[in-house]
């Protein structure tokens, strides 16, 4: 199979490609880099053995996207693409929408048209569990209201409802994979390029572990939670990546489309994961209670029986002792102390 990977570069690209090299894929990344890393291309090319090929371009310039979407490697026409070059900070989307309006639905449609023209008829979407909000019911399926309270999230709704009229209109098959926090590393260790100025928590407590940062804020600790601080939903991305192949194969096999959680199923609350991460890093990561951040509900845990059950899908790898280890694994080689 030959498969265009749009945001490649990237922590989570870097990892989907890596998934589908291992499963005897010809893969092409197209990525700007403006966050993904050549250290990462470095690696996945070091590990395809010849089925790997970068293309340096964005997604705004459609001449360039829709001349690489013609064609990958010995010229062999694309079965699939997965789109993951969408903006992502929550907290930015509200301050610069006409940045993550440019971005991620200008350049969706692009992919879509791009798509459309050069007969590419399969798309994995790396959407969000922000498209619901917040939270009415737990854990989180995908019958639940999607009422996003940040505009990243409005994006990746919209681009959602962008691919059901591809569907309609030009036969393009879509899988929307609204997954939660992803965190960890690579479990082989291949993909170590360090995510770039990262706003999750698990990588941001790394960088306090290693010495980039000085301490980690922890948004308030008064929740309505078992010790007061928020608990999410984290998901390994090796498990992510795993699910867009799973997801591919899924729209490809059945001939329809799938919007679909990923998620681990369990909640980890701030004040568990800065303890797990203490033991298994042996620092003492310090940590400030600062006041809550606008928007943030209490508790967020995710359902995936429907991908359990379409999919065959399981988070082999995400619970948390795998997901400090594996990221502290790439950071101590990167940090200063």
């Amino acid at each position: 199979m030959n498969v265009l990977i749009i945001g490649g570069a990237g922590y989570i690209g870097s990892h989907v490609a890596k998934e589908f090299l291992e499963r005897g894929c010809c893969v092409t990344v197209f990525d700007n880099l403006s966050s993904g890393l050549r250290e990462n291309l470095d690696s996945l090319s070091a590990f395809a053995k010849g089925r790997f090929a970068f293309t340096y371009g964005d997604i705004l310039d459609y001449p360039v996207l829709a001349e690489t979407m013609k064609g990958g490697m010995q010229n062999a026409p694309f079965d699939a693409l997965v789109h993951l070059a969408a903006f992502k900070a929550a907290g930015e989307s509200m301050l610069k929408p006409e940045k993550y309006s440019r971005n991620n639905i200008t350049g969706t449609l692009n992919i879509l048209n791009a798509a459309a023209e050069t007969g590419i008829n399969n798309i994995v979407f790396s959407s969000s569990a922000a498209v619901y909000g917040e939270p009415v019911y737990l854990p989180i399926d995908e019958k639940h209201p999607t009422n996003p309270e940040n505009y990243y999230g409005f994006t990746k709704l919209e681009i959602e409802h962008f691919l059901g009229w591809y569907e309609k209109l030009r036969g393009i098959r879509h899988a929307s994979l609204r997954y939660f926090n992803a965190a960890g590393y690579d479990v082989q260790g291949c993909i170590k390029g360090l995510e770039q100025n990262p706003a999750n928590l698990l990588p941001v407590i790394m960088e306090v572990a290693c010495g980039m940062r000085a301490e980690l804020q922890i948004f308030g600790n008064d929740y309505d939670t078992h010790d007061g601080t928020c608990i999410r939903d984290y998901i390994h991305v090796t498990d992510l990546a795993a699910g867009h192949a799973a997801a591919l194969d899924y729209i490809i096999n059945n001939k329809k489309s799938l919007i679909v959680n990923l998620g681990s199923e369990t909640g980890s609350s701030v004040t568990e994961v800065v303890e797990a991460a203490r033991r298994v890093t042996g620092k003492t990561i310090p940590a400030k209670i600062t006041g809550r951040r606008a928007g943030d509900p209490a508790k967020l845990t995710a359902s995936s029986a429907l991908a359990r059950e379409l999919l065959g899908w399981e988070p082999r790898h995400s619970d948390m002792e795998t997901l400090i280890k594996t990221s502290w694994e790439v950071y101590k080689l990167k940090g200063k102390r």
